[in-house]
This record gives structure tokens, C-alpha cells and sequence, in this order.
């Protein structure tokens, strides 16, 4: 009897964790929720900084320093300069807590910013945190008015960066 409610209960997480998100979820054309988050260099920075100015793009990835995380922001430091052509403010988000995120952006020589939501409230109102209390690897394209133009649930870590400004350019909200 253990069995079969373990074997249900990790299935139905499993189910949820695959699945993403539930009714009521963000989708293309919402307004994106506001948010208030720490960078790695100690600043902070909020979606309201960019309104009227710049695209967003938030990159929520699971877990600072592990193997598929670590290709993500790898690819985005590899293509910084594709990506800061395209006058987006571009973002990796964890729930890491700025220590974590800090000594992971450290280790690997990151130049910007990674963010932290370590009370994971800004990642529950973009839907991205699953059941095992970890992000998702969503990315979140924002316009420069703050309407999601576009949410990539399959990245391919190890082409993060390049793909990412692929599509802004695609969007049209490239150097806007």
C-alpha cells in the first residue's frame, strides 16, 4: 500500500513539475508582474526600471552551480555582446539567495547580474516555481511596455544566449 501512494504521489509531482503551469498562468499578451529583485552586483532592479525604455527578458533557471544552469549562464556570458546589441536588459533569475548566486557567478566570472528571489514570491506570480520548490526553465520575454511577447518553456542550455537574442530580434522588440 506505501508503494502504490509514493509511486501515485511522485508521479502526480512529476506530472505537475512537466505539465507547467496551472489555470489562471501568465500567458503572451499579459501584463507582466512587477517585480523587485537583488542582482549579484548588490543592486537592485525592477521591471518598472525598463517601462517606456527597454525590452525585458527574464531567463528563470533551477539551481545556481549545477550542470544544466551552469551551461545556461555560460551561453549568456558567451554571448554578451550579441545580446547587448539588442538593447534588451537581460536577466538570469534563480530562487538561489544572493550569496549563492553571487559565489556561482564568481566562480564562473559572470558579468551580469544574476537575480535572486530567495522568498520565491516573484516566481510565483510568473508561475515558474515548481513543486520541488526550485524555478523552472521558463524564459520571459517582456516589451518595453511591460506585455509578455513570448514564454520559451524547452531551452536548449547550451545555446541560451544566442537563442535569446535570436528572439528578440524575431519579436521585433530588438533595440527598440
Amino acid at each position: 500500500m506505501k508503494s502504490t501512494f509514493w509511486t501515485r504521489l511522485t508521479l502526480l509531482g512529476l506530472g505537475t513539475f512537466f505539465a507547467g503551469a496551472a489555470d489562471g498562468a501568465l500567458k503572451v499578451g499579459d501584463k507582466a508582474p512587477d517585480f523587485s529583485l537583488t542582482g549579484t552586483d548588490g543592486l537592485s532592479y525592477s521591471l518598472a526600471d525598463f517601462r517606456g525604455r527597454r525590452a525585458v527578458v527574464l531567463a528563470w533557471f533551477p539551481k545556481a552551480d549545477t550542470p544544466g544552469c551552469t551551461k545556461e549562464c555560460k551561453s549568456f556570458q558567451e554571448h554578451r555582446v550579441a545580446l547587448k546589441q539588442t538593447n534588451a536588459a537581460t536577466f538570469a533569475v534563480s530562487v538561489d539567495s544572493v550569496a549563492g548566486n553571487r559565489k556561482f557567478a564568481a566562480k564562473y566570472g559572470f558579468a551580469d547580474p544574476i537575480l535572486s528571489d530567495p522568498e520565491k514570491t516573484v516566481a510565483r506570480a510568473y508561475g515558474v516555481l515548481g513543486p520541488l520548490g526550485v524555478a523552472r526553465r521558463w524564459t520571459f520575454y517582456i516589451d518595453r511596455d511591460g506585455v509578455i511577447r513570448a514564454i520559451d518553456k524547452a531551452i536548449n542550455t547550451s545555446r541560451a544566449g544566442i537563442d535569446v537574442a535570436a528572439k528578440l530580434k524575431e519579436l521585433g522588440i530588438a533595440a527598440e
